[in-house]
């Protein structure tokens, strides 16, 4: 099996990479590529993302027909991705971080700015906080309710449909921090800073 991080130069990604590995081991093949084949014939595919909504969205532009490649990946062919951080809110119809920008649109809704109650939470969202899970997500599997998880982020995806949504945290609000949508997985916060909890999600994804 061949897992394959997307790499677009959205940011630093040497963590997702290293994370990926420690757990694969010899098990999976690991790729990290924006060669548009290598990606077509991955049978997982992991979206970074860091950076604001835009800066990621305009990278992934730049590489020709990559944005195609992704779609035709997730949407067509129906394959596991799984998102994260930026990665994740990527999926909605549109980001205003900076400005308004366009989205994949794989899972209706918008990012918008956490709502920091006139300066009384902290921006960015950083550190460790518990999710509540709230789907019974294979990603989670044998994950404890309220563990602890890494976050670094201002924004938040907020889905049309709450069926998608797969654990919250609570910070300043009920914030989404993960969802599942048939073959699209996501975390908001970053399960390769989040020690044993995030390894054993990396491995829940690569055994889906």
């Amino acid at each position: 099996m061949k897992v394959t991080i997307v790499d677009y130069n959205s940011g630093n990604i040497s963590s997702v990479i290293n994370s990926f590995k420690e757990v694969a081991k010899d098990k999976v093949n690991i790729d990290v590529t924006s060669d548009l084949g290598k990606i077509k014939s991955s049978d997982k595919l992991v979206l970074p993302g860091q950076g604001s909504f835009k800066s990621c969205v305009d990278a992934l532009n730049k590489i020709d027909g990559l944005t195609e490649t992704l779609n035709e990946f997730a949407i067509n062919d129906k394959k596991t991705l799984l998102g994260i951080c930026v990665g994740l809110q990527m999926f909605a119809d549109v980001g205003y971080e900076e400005t308004e920008t366009k989205g994949l649109g794989w899972i209706s809704g918008r990012v918008s700015k956490i709502d920091n109650q006139n300066g009384k939470y902290k921006l960015p969202h950083i550190g460790w906080n518990q999710i509540n899970i709230v789907k019974d997500s294979k990603i989670f599997k044998d994950i404890k309710n309220n563990s602890h998880v890494y976050f670094v982020h201002s924004y938040e995806f907020v889905p049309n449909d709450n069926s998608v949504i797969a654990a919250t945290t609570d910070y300043s609000s009920n914030i989404v921090c993960s969802v599942e949508k048939e073959n699209i997985f996501g975390t908001q916060f970053h399960p390769e800073k989040s020690d044993k909890i995030g390894l054993k999600i990396i491995d829940n994804f690569i055994n889906l």
